[in-house]
């Protein structure tokens, strides 16, 4: 097994080079970190806060049983922050920064998946360069004797280095893109649910006197 991996990167590097060797491991760290940010996302309950939302609704509406048993029966990373909001800590602000701790650990990575991103077509060309520069030189080589299969053949595989780049850099902006609008959301949530249970309906509404 060991010898057949060997023989694969060794007509990978005949093919395309030490570049497409790069962008294959990078490829591979995409995916690597594509695959932990969904599990990590289902564990947390990234997108699944219906609990959540009917514990916000029934404490807005001043139902508080309700809203305790509830936010007991949700899975969401939210949970303990909004229930400390429900427990009387009124400090918007340290309980938003609570509900960022918990933002930045679900975005981990998204800062290496953007660099693999950005890189991965600028290795493409760099490679594409680097095999023109080498096709060329062998045109030159061959002086009037020149095959145009061979200089075609040069071009081809220079071109191989740009499409290997792009095949990275497309799915992994797409994937990131989808994270990054979750999260997005899942701010817009928290920052709902924690205005909503600190000044809930119930309390700005003004009493009638006959």
């Amino acid at each position: 097994m060991i010898d057949a991996l060997t023989d694969s990167i060794v007509r990978i590097h005949d093919l395309g080079g030490p570049v497409v060797l790069v962008l294959l491991g990078l490829s591979v760290i995409a995916l690597t970190v594509i695959a932990y940010k969904l599990w990590q996302f289902s564990a947390a309950g990234v997108g699944r806060h219906k609990a959540l939302r009917s514990a916000v609704t029934a404490w807005d509406q001043g139902d508080m049983d309700r809203a305790r048993s509830d936010i007991a029966k949700s899975r969401s990373y939210l949970c303990p922050v909004v229930a400390a909001a429900f427990d009387g800590n009124a400090d918007y602000d340290r309980l938003a920064a609570e509900a960022e701790t918990r933002f930045a650990g679900l975005e981990r990575g998204f800062r290496l998946l953007d660099t693999i991103a950005q890189l991965a077509p600028l290795l493409g060309l760099f490679g594409t360069v680097l095999g023109m520069i080498s096709a060329f030189q062998a045109l030159q080589d061959a002086g009037t004797q020149v095959d145009p299969s061979v200089l075609a053949g040069g071009i081809w595989v220079a071109l191989l280095t740009t499409a290997v780049g792009l095949a990275v850099a497309m799915p992994v902006a797409s994937i990131l893109s989808w994270f990054e609008a979750r999260m997005d959301a899942e701010r817009v949530l928290a920052e709902r649910a924690l205005r909503t249970t600190l000044s809930p309906a119930r309390a700005q509404t003004v009493p009638t006197h006959a």
